[in-house]
């Protein structure tokens, strides 16, 4: 019988990374981790899966179609009399209990709530897991994503939105990318739609003015009249879709548009916002008023942030806001929370293209042991062993080969420094250190080793 061969592959959307990648992702990883740690943040992780129950109805209609939904079981199909016809109506109702998480943040408030009784609020939190969306594969965009998650919820002070973007200034100090952050607030976004007369159409207009950049101003207009708005909502919205100047300027002439209390609400949160974060000072990081900016995940109550790279063009790199009561939907009330979502995936991207990496980040081994068998093999273990123990990334050759080979693997690993160690050199207790860029060689004891390749 003949054996069918598979070509393997992987599914569209998700990737491999290499030894060198994964050295890059994490060096991104601790960056952030870091940062988070330096506020006071403690780290959790959830499954990957979650109960449909706690993940439907959080995300709006579109989140929700981009659910990866899972089978109960293998042979869950044939259990309900439906083989090959996961359409059937008994199958419908049953074939799914669970599904991968589609963002960090719901299945957070449906940790604090189920943990409420052993956290201390304010509760400080962060995550760096993978996420997964059943979206069309393109250009930075992927169906399986890593997300670094920090919120703070138990808390409405506006002190906490001011962190947030503090730590938005730190991570992108530290990575060295030019970023500009994005503000708006959900209030302003409901006075919004107060003001032109389609209060119940919020939803409608957040969700099709989110798609602004991608599919223009022209498109957005045409969908908002498909959702149900009037030709004349429309036409009222357009100063606001168009609007420029300073945040002082644009909140000025949004006072005298929106009527509402929520409306002028929603601009006082922001004009505090900025008044703190003029006031300390920020090294890196621009920030904007965006009232275009409406994120359009249904539980954002309140300030809302989006960051973009300014020397690459690629969607958000980091995302978040304010949600006053997501763990109501879970049975605890009144708990109030903001929270911000590095895209470590789209972070990554833009700083291969422009070349952010450090030498550092990519190094795997510093220091490799020729190997020359025997007695010699023995000794280079030893002293291979004594840097590890001080930190340093050693490896030895596993066999007694030809020098040759031995050489030629530490130029494909680009290792820096290769060590030999003869009879000679076991003699007299020394190491010989070759530098493989100079090629220089140096005769040294073995405490003088580090010293010399960590320059």
């Amino acid at each position: 019988m003949a054996v069918t061969i598979t070509k393997p592959s992987i599914p569209k959307g998700t990737r491999d990374f290499s030894a060198i990648e994964m050295a890059r992702r994490n060096y991104i990883f601790d960056t952030i981790k870091g940062v988070f740690k330096r506020y006071g943040f403690s780290q959790i992780e959830t499954p990957a899966m979650e109960n449909l129950s706690t993940l439907l109805g959080k995300y709006g209609d579109e989140g929700d179609k981009l659910l990866f939904k899972i089978l109960n079981s293998g042979d869950f199909l044939m259990s309900v009399g439906a083989p090959l016809n996961a359409n059937s109506d008994k199958a419908s109702l049953q074939i799914c209990e669970k599904g991968l998480r589609y963002d960090l943040t719901v299945p957070f408030a449906r940790y604090v709530v189920q943990h409420q009784a052993e956290l201390t609020f304010p509760y400080k939190r962060f995550q760096i897991q993978p996420v997964w969306r059943a979206d069309r594969p393109q250009k930075g965009r992927y169906r399986e994503f890593y997300q670094c998650d920090v919120d703070i919820i138990g808390s409405d002070s506006l002190l906490n939105e001011v962190e947030l973007i503090q730590i938005v200034d730190d991570v992108y100090d530290a990575l060295g990318i030019n970023v500009v952050l994005k503000i708006n607030n959900r209030k302003i976004l409901a006075g919004i739609a107060e003001a032109i007369g389609a209060a119940e159409h919020m939803v409608d207009i957040t969700v099709a003015i989110d798609k602004l950049d991608k599919i223009g101003l022209d498109n957005v207009n045409a969908e908002l009249q498909e959702k149900g708005l009037s030709t004349e909502s429309v036409e009222k919205l357009q100063p606001i879709l168009k609007m420029t100047g300073s945040m002082e300027e644009k909140i000025q002439i949004m006072r005298s548009i929106l009527t509402s209390e929520v409306g002028q609400k929603g601009l006082d949160e922001v004009e505090t916002i900025f008044k703190y974060v003029y006031a300390i000072g920020l090294k890196t990081v621009k920030v904007e008023l965006d009232l275009t900016l409406a994120r359009g995940l249904n539980y954002y109550t309140g300030a809302i942030f989006e960051v973009k790279a300014l020397d690459v063009e690629i969607g958000s790199i980091t995302g978040g806001g304010r949600y006053d009561d997501l763990t109501g939907i879970f049975g605890l009330k009144g708990m109030s929370g903001v929270g911000i979502s590095f895209g470590a995936d789209r972070i990554y991207d833009v700083m291969t293209q422009l070349n952010l990496f450090p030498e550092s980040a990519m190094e795997q081994t510093r220091i490799l042991f020729a190997n020359f068998g025997g007695e010699d093999e023995m000794y280079s273990l030893k002293i291979a062993r004594d840097l590890r123990a001080k930190g340093i990334k050693t490896e030895i050759y596993p066999d007694a080969a030809k020098m040759k080979k031995q050489m030629q693997y530490a130029d494909k690993k680009q290792i820096p420094f290769v060590a030999l160690c003869g009879e000679t050199e076991r003699v007299t207790g020394k190491v010989t250190v070759k530098n493989m860029q100079t090629g220089e060689q140096l005769s040294l004891t073995p405490d003088e080793v580090v010293p010399t390749i960590s320059c």
